[in-house]
């Protein structure tokens, strides 16, 4: 038999934490376990009232606002959700590299999906939501794809998710993103603008004219000879797998990417030590409200050096 709980009324005062949310999202942050079908009845009978009055779901909330919510009997919550598994606990838990009263960020390890999907039933958010069961409000900034390494920020605040979202949306050539990836063959000199547009079909993503636009800049950092080069790339526009279509379209494909990349280097590079997807997030600079800038970085993962070093041996 469901347990069923009784929830007192209330009134929320909203602080400016809060102002510029959508009342229904608001609702929903706040009164977790409370089911959004009932909120929604709710608020079109008018017994959830913003200041006395009923209201449309979609209000965006005011500082000074005041929502009255009325009692309530809803299934009482469990104590803790599942357990993510403890290596993905230990590995998220050691990979926190910054953290302030709006944002954390971490080096997100290499085959970890940022959230949880139909294959993985735990990510990043799953695992640092049990961590910290303090930080209530915590969100993802914004995405990598689940065998990219490195730098991932968090929101601990809905005010600082708005903003990231705002910039993301609206500036995002404002946030200075740079990876590091190990491509195919050798990569001329100078800073090369990728500007392909990109389109997303049920297949993958490919370049293509009618697509969205997509800039990406790449300048080589260090060679094994005509083989392989290490390359600093910055991330101008945010489209989905945009570096990995953008250097494959160029022809030089990252090492070890089994969508885009090639068969043959792939394989050399297994038999030179390498593991996964050579792209990695190494530093992002956001610029913040009061003015200042956030510098973030990750290192390169460790066993790259040792493949750029003469690892990459032919065949014999």
């Amino acid at each position: 038999m469901t347990k069923r709980a009784p929830r007192p009324a209330e009134t929320i005062a909203i602080d400016g934490e809060h102002a510029g949310r959508r009342l229904d999202k608001f609702l929903r942050s706040q009164l977790k376990g409370v089911p959004a079908g009932l909120l929604f009845q709710l608020l079109r009978k008018g017994k959830l009232r913003v200041n006395g009055r009923k209201t449309e779901q979609n209000y965006r909330l005011v500082e000074g606002d005041v929502v009255e919510i009325p009692a309530l009997t809803v299934e009482a919550p469990a104590s803790t959700g599942p357990r993510p598994p403890a290596a993905l606990l230990d590995r998220v838990k050691n990979a926190v590299v910054y953290e302030d009263a709006d944002l954390l960020a971490i080096n997100k390890p290499a085959g970890v999906a940022v959230h949880k999907g139909t294959d993985n039933p735990f990510g990043v958010i799953e695992a640092l939501r049990y961590l910290r069961p303090d930080l209530h409000e915590l969100e993802l900034g914004h995405r990598l794809d689940r065998d990219t390494s490195g730098v991932l920020v968090l929101a601990k605040t809905p005010s600082m998710l708005r903003y990231l979202h705002e910039l993301l949306r609206d500036r995002e050539d404002e946030i200075d993103r740079r990876y590091l990836a190990i491509v195919e063959g050798a990569w001329s000199d100078g800073v090369t603008v990728l500007e392909t547009p990109l389109l997303t079909r049920d297949t993958g993503v490919v370049a293509h004219p009618t697509g969205l636009r997509a800039e990406t800049h790449v300048e080589p950092r260090r060679r094994v000879g005509n083989r392989a080069t290490l390359v600093d790339v910055r991330l101008l526009t945010g489209r989905k797998h945009q570096i990995r279509v953008h250097l494959h379209h160029e022809g030089h494909p990252i090492a070890g990417d089994d969508r885009y990349g090639d068969r043959a280097f792939n394989d050399l590079v297994k038999r030179s030590g390498g593991r996964g997807l050579h792209l990695h997030a190494a530093r992002m600079v956001i610029p913040l409200p009061d003015g200042s800038e956030l510098v973030v970085t990750a290192p390169m993962p460790r066993g790259w050096d040792r493949l750029l070093s003469g690892g990459l041996a032919p065949a014999r």
